[in-house]
């Protein structure tokens, strides 16, 4: 039975067209690397983040394609997902398959050349794990929905797909440096690698981790054209939460201690988010991150900081009984957004991943450090 809150996500895909991957052959063409991949990029800089950003867009891409290639039953010749890994020299070590629909969610990469490359410019990284996102097709979309609706309740952690993703880092961490690890993920991925990335931090392991289009558990404020009233709405919102937050804490000082630490211990961990102002579901991390500053002139910055560590639908999640707390809750973030064409740009190619292997001039990114951490 599919709850209320799957039809409304399922009429939301279905409108928007996301992730529909055509079936026949005569527009499977399409999904080529040499149709629609970044082939651009014949050498990869691995200092520049427009070239890591394409290579981790297209590996997320290749797990898209390799649901797709085991669905349709293609394989060999006929199979398109390897040549979105191939081309950057990496392999396809192990899929990650979900143990309720058994579709592939995930994938391990390892980097491994054909031929050493004395010039090569920076450093690659040695594994990746990659983890799509929600894909609407025959035996993925009632879970992937259902997925779905676990991220504004908290839910991710107790997931089986955050669990394996979770134990395969551990496994590869356990033989090289986090520095040779990147973690990939796309919309619903994105969430689950943003859960385990700041669940490594926690822990003192930062990995690089490359967040497409990654789910905002919030009203999209940042949608409002009329800057003042979006302003003033986000400073009502941060001082509702901050208020309700210290009430129902307010004998609880070891539990604000604790909660303070491990909140100023992701401060190390910049992830890199991408983001499209016009994309529903992840722009109101461009606000997020923006309205600090503004509390900061506003001599707020206190009230914010309760206000960053805390959400109302994590203080309802935690009043019935869930436990957890939003991915979106972190401290710092590389933050990209994506300005080509607003006026035009459509909602699937807004929340798409391809719009990120694509070379344009129009990324607009910024470095946001929490001024308490500085301090740290």
């Amino acid at each position: 039975m599919v709850c209320v809150q799957c039809k409304s996500l399922q009429r939301f895909f279905d409108e928007s067209g996301l992730y529909d991957m055509e079936e026949n052959e005569a527009k499977l063409s399409k999904w080529a690397f040499g149709i629609s991949g970044p082939i651009h990029l014949t050498h990869v800089d691995w200092r520049k983040l427009d070239d890591t950003k394409s290579v981790a867009a297209s590996l997320v891409q290749g797990v898209y394609l390799l649901q797709s290639d085991r669905r349709l039953k293609r394989s060999g010749h006929k199979a398109v997902a390897p040549m979105w890994w191939n081309t950057f020299n990496f392999q396809c070590i192990k899929v990650l398959v979900d143990q309720y629909d058994s579709s592939i969610f995930g994938a391990i990469f390892e980097y491994k050349p054909h031929f050493p490359n004395n010039n090569q410019q920076g450093v690659p990284p040695r594994y990746v794990i990659a983890i799509r996102g929600t894909l609407m097709k025959p035996g993925t979309r009632i879970r992937d929905l259902y997925l779905d609706i676990q991220i504004p309740l908290n839910g991710l952690t107790r997931d089986s797909r955050y669990q394996m993703a979770f134990q395969e880092l551990q496994a590869i961490l356990a033989h090289i440096s986090p520095k040779q690890v990147w973690l990939v993920g796309h919309s619903l991925g994105a969430a689950f690698a943003l859960q385990v990335g700041k669940d490594m931090a926690k822990l003192g392991c930062y990995i690089e981790t490359f967040l497409f289009n990654p789910p905002y558990t919030s009203a999209p404020i940042e949608k409002i054209n009329n800057s003042y009233l979006k302003g003033r709405i986000r400073i009502a919102k941060s001082l509702v939460t901050a208020g309700i937050y210290l009430v129902k804490n307010s004998n609880k000082d070891d539990n604000l201690t604790q909660r303070h630490d491990q909140f100023l211990s992701l401060c190390s961990w910049t992830p890199y988010m991408f983001v499209n102002p016009k994309d529903p579901i992840c722009c109101e991390y461009i606000g997020h991150f923006e309205h600090r500053g503004k509390m900061k002139k506003l001599g707020l910055d206190k009230i914010d900081l309760l206000g960053t560590k805390n959400s109302l639908m994590s203080m309802f999640a935690g009043a019935k009984g869930r436990i957890g707390e939003p991915p979106h809750l972190i401290p710092s973030a590389s933050l990209t957004k994506n300005m080509i064409n607003l006026e035009q740009c459509v909602l699937q190619e807004a929340h798409g991943v391809k719009q990120w292997w694509q070379p344009h001039p129009h990324w607009h990114s910024k470095l946001y450090i929490y001024e308490e951490c500085d301090c740290k």
